[in-house]
């Protein structure tokens, strides 16, 4: 009974910790960032890490059970690649770097919401009027939608003071207000573009965890590929073989936490919830890192918290776990259903009993 309960809860930690380290994560590589190093280097040089980190340990660790690798498989790695790593994670630096990292992790907060909705097509999810979890995940999902609008187009006024950061806006307000205003805008497209490619991945993986279910072995598999996608696009987009020099003992850091870890064990604890949970669970634990970066942001970074981030992330946290509920409601009515049909099955297969009646000859 122990080993059971403990076999339910894993999925939860290993979300946690996986929402702990990307907050920790974010917060470093919006460090660098802001000290002018180059975005797809910084993937390149992430995923170069997490394939060397991962390559030994998932031919150790999965050299007994690992099936055959088809080229139907590795088609599918190489677009969970592109979807989940190369590209995702450029458009994920380029919103960080444009407006914050609190706010960027607030923008994630609607992955759960759309994961649900492209789930719908593909019947890995439902929604019905007619029952209390239907009308709840609906409901959920159009909250979730609101908050997310309101943190894009209100920031609203700042709710901290941080010294050094408003004391100069007034004299240059006219020169960087258009600026910055562009800056947030592009951040914010560059946001949405990643969170619908970051929600794709999450189906992608669960074709991938059916066909080849070794975590390591795909995620080795899948940020090899990676590597090789940031490496073009960054030759694409520039050669200036300056920008592949490491400045300073904190991008070196940054690129061995955010690959081994980040690119990483991270992956591979969201392959394992995903084949476990599915995909709708996995991308619910999204707003922690939001909570968690905060927390960071304010703390050590000193950015600033604005309120219409504030309102609208609560707004789609609320909105997230009203669609949790539905969720959980529709589980728990699967579950009874399943076991009165299974009693009812058994039931049926039940020898009858046929009463004999014995009479007794009279004596005389």
């Amino acid at each position: 009974m122990m080993k059971i309960s403990c076999d339910q809860w894993k999925p939860f930690i290993t979300m946690i910790a996986i929402d702990f380290a990307f907050a920790v994560v974010n917060i470093l590589l919006k460090e660098v960032l802001d000290k002018g190093m180059n975005h797809l280097v910084l993937v390149t040089y992430r995923l170069s890490i997490s394939t060397i980190f991962l390559a030994p340990v998932a031919y150790f660790c999965e050299r007994n059970s690992r099936p055959k690798l088809t080229f139907h498989v590795l088609c599918y790695l190489f677009c969970s690649a592109i979807v989940g790593t190369s590209l995702t994670q450029y458009l994920f630096l380029l919103g960080i770097q444009y407006t914050s990292a609190t706010f960027a992790c607030a923008f994630l907060n609607m992955v759960p919401v759309i994961t649900f909705v492209m789930a719908l097509p593909f019947r890995i999810e439902r929604a019905s009027l007619r029952c209390s979890s239907g009308r709840a995940k609906i409901g959920g999902s159009l909250i979730c939608v609101g908050g997310a609008l309101l943190l894009i187009f209100h920031r609203g006024m700042p709710l901290f003071k941080h010294s050094g950061t408003d004391e100069t806006r007034p004299g240059m307000e006219l020169n960087l207000g258009r600026k910055t205003t562009e800056r947030w805008t592009l951040g914010c497209m560059a946001l949405t573009a990643g969170v619908l490619l970051w929600s794709s991945w999450f189906f992608i993986q669960l074709n991938v965890s059916r066909r080849y279910p070794c975590q390591y072995s795909s995620t080795a598999i899948m940020t090899f590929f990676g590597t090789i996608q940031s490496a073009l696009l960054s030759l694409f987009s520039g050669r200036n073989l300056s920008m592949w020099v490491l400045k300073g003992k904190m991008e070196i850091l940054t690129i061995l936490y955010a690959g081994m870890i980040g690119s990483g064990l991270c992956f591979v604890g969201m392959a394992w919830c995903v084949k476990e949970k599915g995909p709708v669970f996995t991308a619910a634990f999204s707003p922690f890192v939001q909570i968690l970066s905060a927390m960071f942001d304010i703390l050590i970074l000193h950015e600033q918290l604005h309120l219409g981030s504030l309102l609208g992330s609560i707004i789609v946290i609320i909105g997230l776990y009203i669609l949790l509920w539905g969720k959980n409601k529709e589980l728990q009515n699967s579950v009874s259903k399943i076991n009165h049909q299974e009693t009812e099955d058994v039931k049926e297969q039940e020898p009858q009993q046929l009463e004999v009646t014995v009479r007794c000859p009279e004596s005389k």
